[in-house]
This record gives C-alpha cells, structure tokens and sequence, in this order.
C-alpha cells in the first residue's frame, strides 16, 4: 500500500502539504483533486520518486512497477507502432537479453529468455500496441508513420499509449484526457476500468473520474482528505462535512461569547474570580473549530447581445476545408445547414473530422471552399480557438491584450486603464498578473483571458471549440452557468459530457464528409460507440475464424478490429465492417457463389443465367490458385501451432541446456514464419475481395 505520515512538502518558500497524511489500498482507482496549485502536480512527483518528502514518511512499495505518461514531447522518425512499443520495458528488457545470449552462445540463458518473453506476453505485443493506438484514435495506415509527422497532441496520445503498454503494478495520469476527443475517451475509459492494478488520476472532467475511480483524496489547505467515492460521491460527502464544520463553529462561537461574557463581567469580583479563572482556562483548553473558509468561486456572465439576428447564419450547399498548394481539400461537403437565435447546438464527431475547420470558417479564420455562408444582419461571433494562442499574443500582457482590443472595437464601454483592470480582476486578474506576460501564464489563465475578451465583445454568437482543457472543476462550473444565462447562440465542441449536458439541447454530427443531426443525447451517443466497436470486434473475430482454421486470432485482424469507428452517425450508420472483418468474410465464403445476381437489362431470364454462369466461371477460374494458395497457408499455420504447442510444453519439462536452447531458436524461427504468414494471408484476401467486387 501507499502509506503518507505528517508528509510535508514544498515548492520553493510555499508549503503545498502541512503533515498530511492518508493511505491507498492496491488495486485502488483514486482520482486527484483539488485547486489549481493545491499541489496535486507535486504530489505526483512524490510518487514518482522525481521529489523527495521535506518531512514525515512517505512509503510505497519497491517492487511496484510504475506506468506514467512522460511528459517530453517525443522527437524521433521511430514508426509509431514501435514507439508505443517500446512502452513494454519488461519486453525490451528481454529482447536485449536475448541479443547478449545469442552473440554469447549461451544456451540456457536464451532457454530462459525464451520462457520469459512467451509470459511476458511477446508473441502478442505489437497487436497490443496497435490496439492502443487504434483505441486512441489513430488510422490503420498511421501506424507505420514516423512519431515526427504528427502534430504535438497527437505525440501526447503516442505518450499516453506507451505508458498503458507499459506493464504496471500502479498507474499514474495527470489530465489524460485533456487532447482526446469523445470517441478516444469512451476508449480509454473502458481500458481504465479494465485495469488490475492501483491507479491515481488527476482530471477537471467529472464524468471520467466518476467512471473510472472509487477513491477521491482532495488537497485543500495543505492537508489530504480521503473520501470512499467517486467525484460524484466526494461533493455530497463534502458539503455535508461543510455544513457541519459551519453547524459546529457557530455553535463553539456561541459557547465562546457566553464564557467571555461571564469572564469580562465577574473577573474583578473577589467572591466570582475564581469561577471566572476557571473559564478562562476553558477557553485555553478549547480546540477550536475552523471557520467555514470555502474558496471564492470564481463566477462571470456574458453580456446581453446588442441585437439577435435570425437566422443567425445560413449555409448552403457548402465545403468546408483548406488549401494545399493553392488546391482546395475538401473535409466537408454538401453542407446546408442554419443557425437560429438562441440554440445551443454541440458539435460531436472524432478528431480530424473536421469540427474545428467548420468553426473555424464560421469563425472567419479560414475561407469556405465553395456554396455560400449568409451571415444574419449585425452578427457579432465571439470566437475561442481550440490552442489559446491562436488569438493571444504570447509576448503581451493581460491589460495590453484589454487596451488593444478596446481600440479595436471602438465600443461605448468604460475603456480607462483602471476600468480595464478592474474589468481583468473579475476574471481573476489583480495585482501584477495584469502585467505579467500571457507567454509565461499556464493553460487555465490563458483560458480566463480569452473568456474575459470574449466577454467583452458581447457577441451574440459564440463559438467554442475545446473550452474547458485548461479549467479547473471550478471555473468549467462557472463557464456552465454563465452558457446557460448566455441570451445569444452556442455553437460548442468540447469533450467535457458534463458541459454538453449542461448547455446543449440538440447535437450536430460531422464525420464522412458530412454534417448531419445526431438524434439523441450524450448517453446515445456513448453507448452508440460502445455498441459499434463491440460489433466490429465480434463481427472480425467470427470471420477471421470461419477463415483461418486454427487455435489463435491472426494478429492484424485482432488488432483492426479494436479501431473505434471514426465519425459515427446513426444517420449514415450500415453493416459495413472493418477492412480485415471485409477480407475474412470474402476468405470464409471463398465461392463464386459469392457474386452477386445483378441482372443486366435487357436480358430474359435465360440469357441472364447463361451470363451469370460465365462469370461465375471466370470468377473460379481467376480465384482459383488463390483460393489453394489460402488452403496451404491455414494448414500450414494450423501445423505450426502444433508444433509450437509441443516446443512450450518441451520447456517446462527437464532438458538439457542443448535442447532448451534448441527448442527457444526453433520457436523463434516459427514466428518468424507466422509472421510471414499472416502477411501473405492478409494479400490473399485482399486480392480475393478484389476480385469479386471486380464481378460483381
């Protein structure tokens, strides 16, 4: 277990722990929290072992293996597959045992080796990895690609994958979901609850913590409250703890002024001084009760629009995209579509679908490909981009962000330097931070700056794509409320369910090139993605052993067949599968029959039988030696399995050092010739597939 006692710690001169001191059971999913700077951060490097406890005890098992995301954003041409990969420090471990062993001809070291790696699980690691990745979001055809050529949030998903591949006797996050869209999320949520080991998690997202803890440990004032709950379960436990704090602190201020009463009125009385000494040893001897010191919340409100154009904005046959080379890419097309005053409209659909490019052109920073956006008269778009820097400027300072907008807008609102800073102080900006330069300020004060400019716009529609990565419980709470006061439009992308919840009323799906309504709530919508993935599995996994007549799923099916489906929409939703589940159902038919009677016009029905024999024909002829080729390789990987089967059972048994090391090579050379295999496997039915989508 994981034990702190009167564990103090400090960053520089400020105390971020005063002899706190709480226990984790393993196999605990705790989730983390408290305000921003509480030091929930530098508790984690506690863990870590990055920081030491300036007193107390702090204890943890040794032998505990540790999974964590790194926080360095990878730098490498490494394939993403092998990066994620290489997250499996007990399997690279032993693979370079392996290369010490053989160059040293050490026969009952690789024995062992070779026992090692088949518990350690290497026979499946890159359908693991892959299966990662895939989960996260990722394209089959990415898999392959250097970790350099993707952009920084997808290397952090890279980060986060290598640190799940990583076996773990405890697991630690730090705002995991913070670059993952909804469909990821629903992924990674269903691994967390999967995991057997203990697991401490820092997130601003209450539905994740409350799917995947049971345990929350809150920081406040230096000190470490255990609660046996999830978040959910934290905020009624604490605020019925608070109630009684404040019940048992008025109460103790009662009792206090009635002893300094009777103290103050007989102190000077011979015949009462010593009842009144009494007291005020009482007082002395008392505990004191804390005051209710409840954080000030930090609340805001967007100001009444000026006039509510409807329809706010009209889209008509329309592309949405970018330019490459002066040639337009179109993500989104045939969109038509209108915005009314006062909807709140979320916008659902995985990464790269293309929420943020249509946001962005409703948003005036990139340019409708083609068809026509109508703006309403006198629309006024407040607009929060996605990476906050899009709209700051890192070099400037809070109020001179205040100044330059003022000017820009020309508006009738108090524009004075001291207006302004007192304007930045309900955002939470006093004192120097008015000064101080956005470039320095985290993720959650560039957040409150663009939301204080935003508000001082008085848009009558806001666009809002990814609000809350960088807030805290408190202030998406604030957001919440100050959305749902809003008198204009919401047009909202966020992986934040709990916000969407609160301020949407109807959803917009974009994916596979369109922008559809989405009939259903959050819940739907969740589950729609569940449903579909466990489909997906099941569907690959029945075809695969129709197809491949052996013990063991091919990899590269397995590993396609986890992918999340990319842009789902019940509108557009068929029985399609995935590219392998595609290829093994061909494989399993493996029959002309497969082709499908299409009829041609013109033909009776007797011309049309002799037509559709002949391709029958020429489909059996063309498919034949592939279809043989098929059959030797299944009975050649079932006659491997057996082989391999023999060689594992031959390890556990005594043999000399000759053999062992006989039997580890043997066993390697076999799934080198699986893995060969399956690859030519895969080509087969591929070519197959083509082949009778060619006739049909």
């Amino acid at each position: 277990m994981i034990n702190l006692k009167n564990v103090t710690l400090r960053r520089g001169t400020k105390v971020l722990l005063d002899k706190a001191s709480v226990t984790l059971n393993p196999g605990e999913k705790v989730g983390l929290v408290g305000r921003n700077g509480a030091g929930k951060s530098t508790l984690f490097a506690l863990f870590n072992g990055s920081l030491t406890e300036d007193g107390g005890d702090f204890e943890m098992p040794r032998q505990w293996r540790m999974g964590q995301v790194a926080q360095n954003m990878p730098e490498t041409d490494q394939a993403a597959a092998d990066f994620v990969l290489e997250g499996d420090t007990r399997l690279a471990e032993l693979r370079q045992r392996l290369v010490v062993a053989e160059a040293s001809g050490d026969g009952m070291e690789m024995a062992h080796v070779y026992t090692d790696l088949a518990d350690a699980g290497d026979h499946d690691a890159m359908p693991r990895a892959e299966a990662l990745i895939l989960g996260l979001g990722f394209r089959v055809d990415e898999l392959n690609n250097p970790v350099n050529s993707f952009s920084g949030g997808w290397r952090i998903r890279l980060q986060l994958a290598r640190a799940l591949m990583c076996p773990s006797d405890i697991l630690i996050l730090d705002e995991p979901t913070n670059h993952l869209d909804l469909d990821a999320l629903v992924w990674l949520e269903a691994w967390l609850q999967r995991y057997a080991g203990t697991m401490i998690v820092i997130s601003h997202d209450r539905e994740f913590l409350d799917a995947v803890t049971d345990v929350t440990l809150h920081i406040d004032h230096a000190k470490l409250t255990r609660y046996g709950s999830n978040y959910s379960g934290f905020e009624i436990l604490r605020a019925q703890q608070m109630e009684l704090q404040q019940a048992s602190f008025s109460k103790q201020q009662d009792k206090i002024a009635h002893l300094q009463k009777f103290i103050t009125r007989f102190k000077a009385q011979a015949s009462k001084a010593k009842q009144a000494q009494s007291r005020v040893k009482a007082l002395e001897r008392m505990e004191k009760v804390a005051p209710l010191l409840a954080d000030a919340e930090f609340t805001f409100g967007f100001k009444e629009p000026n006039n509510l154009p409807n329809p706010m904005l009209a889209i008509s046959d329309s592309s949405f995209g970018y330019t490459v080379d002066e040639e337009p890419k179109a993500i989104l097309q045939g969109v038509s579509k209108s915005v009314l005053a006062g909807q709140r409209i979320g916008i659902l659909g995985a990464n790269g679908q293309g929420k943020s490019t249509l946001v962005k052109t409703i948003a005036r920073t990139m340019p409708l490909l083609a068809g026509t956006l109508t703006e309403g008269k006198g629309l006024n778009i407040g607009y929060f981009a996605q990476q906050e820097l899009d709209v700051l400027h890192p070099n400037d300072n809070p109020l001179e962000h205040m100044i330059r907008l003022a000017k820009e807008l020309g508006s009738n609102e108090p524009s004075r330097e001291q207006d302004l800073r007192n304007y930045l102080g309900t955002f939470n900006f006093s004192g120097d931070m008015v000064k101080q330069s956005v470039g320095s300020m985290s993720g959650g004060e560039k957040a409150r700056l663009v939301l204080a400019m935003i508000v001082w716009q008085r848009p009558n529609l806001l666009l809002l794509d990814e609000p809350t990565n960088h807030l805290d419980l408190a202030t998406r709470e604030a957001l919440s409320m100050a959305l749902n006061e809003f008198e204009g439009t919401v047009m909202l992308v966020s992986h934040d369910r709990a916000l969407l919840r609160a301020v949407c009323d109807e959803f917009w799906m974009v994916g596979r090139g369109k922008v559809e309504p989405f009939d259903g709530d959050l819940d739907d919508y969740q589950k729609y993605l569940l449903e579909e993935s466990k489909r997906l599995r099941e569907e690959a996994k029945n075809s695969a052993r129709d197809a491949v007549v052996t013990t063991t799923t091919a990899p590269a099916p397995a590993a396609t067949a986890i992918m999340p489906r990319k842009d789902p929409s019940p509108s557009s939703a068929s029985p399609a599968t995935t590219p392998a589940a595609a290829v093994a159902v061909v494989a399993a038919k493996g029959s002309s029959a497969a082709v499908m009677q299409t009829g041609t016009p013109g033909l009776n029905s007797a011309e049309q039988r002799k037509l559709d024999a002949q391709k029958r024909q020429q489909l059996a002829a063309q498919t034949r030696p592939l279809k043989r080729e098929l059959e030797q390789n299944e009975e050649r990987m079932a006659s491997i399995e057996v082989e391999k089967n023999r060689l594992e059972a031959l390890l556990t048994t005594p043999v000399s050092p000759a053999e062992m090391a006989d039997a580890g090579r043997r066993l390697k050379a076999l799934a080198d010739e699986v893995a060969t295999l399956e690859e030519r496997w895969l080509t087969i039915t591929s070519l197959l597939e083509e082949a009778t989508m060619t006739a049909l």
